[in-house]
């Protein structure tokens, strides 16, 4: 059962990591994810994130997502969550630049599972997410973007991640590790919005990492991030750099 999982997400990274297209882009992502307990059942999780514009010029876009998470009849394994994310995205029309924001309502379910292959203690996540989106309009007034309305669109999106122990342990608490994910983007809702298809995006994702203790990791990865435009595709390939806090 296992290695079939793990091979379909090598799969993923190999098969949209070789895909040609004619505009590829390189920028840089930073993220931090959080995760405090307020008790036996709740928690509070944040992620923060700055991404480059291609080759790294300048900030294209940051990110502030914070949820309630509420852990599902006192099992460890299955968590649902209510949050709310603020997206702000740099914009240029006719060589005019500003920032136009997006709000997001978001809706997920976790699964978390563990097995330990030949002594190592390697963790599975599946992650569902629904977001609602109110993706704002720029329009240019003078010398400035204003933002004039706001479309309305729904996404859904399935994440995997696996980590895998590089030492061998029944409890995995310190040491170094290798992760791979990938998550798939899929436009459920008023796709005129977007990119007028069903298919958004694709993001996959390998990456080494330190755990320093049960509250902190910190890795560094490649993204494959596989865009389908309105007119064109777009892969970028993104160096990331994310932490994890859990209080």
């Amino acid at each position: 059962m296992l290695r079939p999982i793990i091979l379909s997400l090598v799969l993923f990274i190999v098969s949209f990591s070789a895909i040609s297209q004619t505009q590829s882009t390189f920028s840089g992502w930073g993220a931090l994810f959080m995760s405090a307990k307020l008790n036996a059942r709740f928690s509070l999780v944040f992620d923060g994130q700055v991404r480059s514009n291609n080759e790294w010029k300048e900030v294209q876009t940051f990110i502030a997502r914070p949820g309630l998470q509420y852990k599902l009849h006192q099992n460890k394994n299955m968590f649902a969550t209510l949050g709310y994310g603020y997206i702000g995205n740099h914009r240029r029309i006719s060589g005019v630049e500003g920032w136009g924001p997006e709000h997001r309502i978001w809706e997920q379910f976790i699964l978390n599972q563990s097995f330990k292959p030949v002594g190592h203690a390697l963790s599975l996540q599946h992650r569902f997410r629904l977001e609602q989106r109110f993706i704002s309009k720029s329009v240019l007034q003078g010398n400035e973007l204003e933002i004039n309305g706001y479309d309305f669109a729904q996404r859904l999106r399935y994440f995997a991640r696996a980590i895998y122990p590089l030492k061998k342990s029944n409890a995995f608490t310190k040491g170094s590790f290798i992760s791979v994910q990938n998550e798939l983007f899929l436009n459920i809702g008023n796709t005129d919005a977007v990119n007028g298809k069903f298919f958004d995006q694709n993001r996959a994702y390998g990456s080494i990492g330190y755990r320093f203790s049960p509250a902190f990791d910190l890795e560094v990865g490649y993204m494959n991030q596989y865009i389908s435009g309105r007119t064109s595709n777009i892969p970028n390939n993104i160096l990331q750099l994310a932490g994890y806090l859990r209080i």
